[in-house]
């Protein structure tokens, strides 16, 4: 299959830059903060990654049948990147809130220390991403929104 012809790996990419794009609009209608920044952050609604492998898994089925081995392996992996985009990865996002207080906490104790207060804030600590994973609705619209993307695409391939 040419590279560029390839029409699963066009509808997972293109998925993937839907679900980040949209989340600005999406950051915006819901509480007016515009942060253009979520284009290239982790986590939030919709997935990028259930969209990505949704669009994929839906462009292997049209391209390949819904009985095919593809699309049986990539229903398997698309169903283990959403599972761990919504339980693993989540996880260690609300750890990361945690240890991130525990930092801060352990900084406030320390603020009598020499030069400690002259220092700026980037060299006092470096925070965990807290915004890892996906709340399980935001899996489940990153997935619609993959296999609507892929079927939209579709129509123009």
């Amino acid at each position: 299959m040419d590279f560029f012809a390839n029409f699963p790996l066009w509808a997972a990419l293109s998925a993937i830059v839907f679900a980040q794009v949209i989340k600005i609009p999406i950051r915006l209608v819901a509480t007016r903060e515009f942060k253009p920044s979520l284009a290239f952050s982790t986590g939030g609604m919709p997935s990028s990654h259930s969209a990505a492998v949704a669009a994929l898994t839906t462009g292997v089925g049209i391209a390949e049948g819904a009985d095919s081995v593809m699309f049986a392996i990539s229903t398997v992996f698309s169903v283990i990147i959403m599972f761990d985009a919504s339980g693993v990865r989540r996880q260690a996002g609300e750890q990361a809130i945690v240890v991130n207080q525990l930092v801060e906490d352990v900084q406030y104790f320390m603020e009598g220390a020499k030069d400690w207060n002259r220092k700026e804030v980037y060299q006092k600590r470096k925070e965990l991403k807290e915004l890892l994973g996906h709340q399980p609705i935001e899996v489940f619209f990153g997935g619609v929104s993959g296999i609507a993307i892929a079927f939209f695409l579709f129509q123009f391939y």
